[in-house]
């Protein structure tokens, strides 16, 4: 019915050449847990697919972070409740080799599930890409369980976005949040890491924890984001030198501090919509320049916000473009180009023994569908940093 209305296409498959399953890992019985969607190169070669919004309550979410009734998440559970992504569920683990790590952010309105097409093509390159659910309040949605009883019941304990009073401010809001969820994402990587720590599913999911934080190699591991979620990696880059490098796709620098932007020496790859970015948040990305720190961006033309997300997926043009949901470039080429540059990126400062240095010139820009650096001119225009509605307002960010 969605699809025939909507005119939905499926999100993409991983082009690597590995087996890619995923699954969900929540540690303690407290709404601080930490909760993450984990991508993997699994065995076999089964084409199975797993539902890509779970539970019925992201979906009202999504209508409060859109300002919407609650009416309107029914209608959006009709619409793509059964959705799926190219992904099995559950399976275990390929062994036999160590993979790198990759830390994922999502953005302010979003949460765990629905950068499936970034997290399943990383996994089919030999990536472990964990997807963290944060609980500061910026998500659409998340759960957790009181105890042991709940979860062995299913009694889910649901936090929903968390909006701005009445004459608040937004930015020491946004400060606070943005630390919270850097340190989400150390803590998320603590528990990974962990050898020796009793580490838990509280989901009673039939998965090895112990096996998966074998498969890890402990020196390479990355941070990346989107949106909000750039601006933690940006967070998490200045905190937690154990992420050797991080991708920042279309950052939303507004709730960091100053005096991080230019405190942290890991190299960092800002990857930017051509829609979406404006004078001063270009500005801010700018201030994270330093002489001898590697420091790349480029610009995907034609491109809009949500083309990093799943979202960019789940309808047809028409309504697309109405939403800002895609922009004028195909959403699976703008997918492409983010994930090679992404990889080509990964390989130089991971130091991985893989062929994605054959995309080396996407990180430069060098590709028709690629702007060097950035299309916004910062010498004209109002430097005003603005909230994340400020522009493309639409979006999920």
């Amino acid at each position: 019915m969605a699809a025939a209305m909507f005119g939905q296409t499926k999100i993409p498959t991983g082009n690597g050449p590995y087996s890619v399953s995923c699954t969900d890992l929540m540690f303690k019985y407290t709404n601080k847990s930490t909760f993450l969607r984990v991508y993997y190169p699994s065995q076999g070669d089964e084409h199975s697919e797993t539902i890509w919004i779970p539970n019925k309550e992201y979906f009202f979410g999504l209508s409060k972070f859109l300002g919407t009734r609650w009416l309107m998440g029914k209608i959006l559970n009709s619409l793509f409740g059964s959705m799926t992504a190219p992904v099995s569920w559950n399976s275990p683990l390929r062994t036999g080799e160590k993979y790198p790590l990759i830390v994922f952010s999502h953005g302010l309105g979003a949460f765990r599930t629905i950068y499936s097409a970034i997290g399943i093509d990383l996994a089919s390159h030999g990536f472990i890409v964990a997807v963290v659910e944060h609980r500061d309040g910026s998500a659409s949605a998340t759960y957790y369980y009181n105890d042991q009883s709940a979860a062995e019941i299913g009694k889910k304990t649901w936090l929903y976005l968390k909006t701005l009073k009445h004459g608040e401010e937004e930015v020491p809001l946004r400060n606070e949040q943005v630390q919270l969820r850097a340190k989400e994402c150390s803590q998320a990587l603590d528990l990974i890491l962990c050898v020796d720590c009793e580490t838990k599913n509280v989901l009673d999911l039939e998965f090895d924890i112990k096996q998966l934080k074998d498969s890890i190699d402990r020196n390479k591991i990355a941070v990346m984001g989107h949106s909000f979620g750039g601006a933690t990696v940006i967070q998490a880059l200045n905190d937690d030198q154990r992420f050797r490098c991080g991708i920042a796709l279309d950052a939303w620098m507004l709730p960091l501090a100053e005096e991080v932007l230019s405190n942290f020496s890991q190299p960092l790859f800002f990857i930017n919509s051509e829609r979406f970015q404006y004078p001063a948040n270009i500005i801010q990305m700018k201030k994270c320049d330093s002489p001898g720190k590697e420091r790349k961006m480029i610009t995907i033309k034609g491109s809009v916000h949500q083309n990093f997300a799943d979202f960019t997926f789940a309808t047809g043009k028409m309504i697309g473009h109405m939403f800002t949901l895609q922009g004028t470039i195909d959403s699976k080429v703008a997918l492409d180009l983010t994930n090679k540059a992404s990889l080509a990126f990964l390989q130089k400062h991971l130091e991985l023994q893989k062929d994605f240095d054959q995309w080396n010139d996407l990180i430069e820009g060098k590709d028709e569908n690629l702007i060097p650096g950035t299309n916004i001119d910062t010498t004209k225009q109002p430097v005003t940093l603005q909230n994340c509605t400020g522009t493309e307002k639409q979006n999920l960010d």
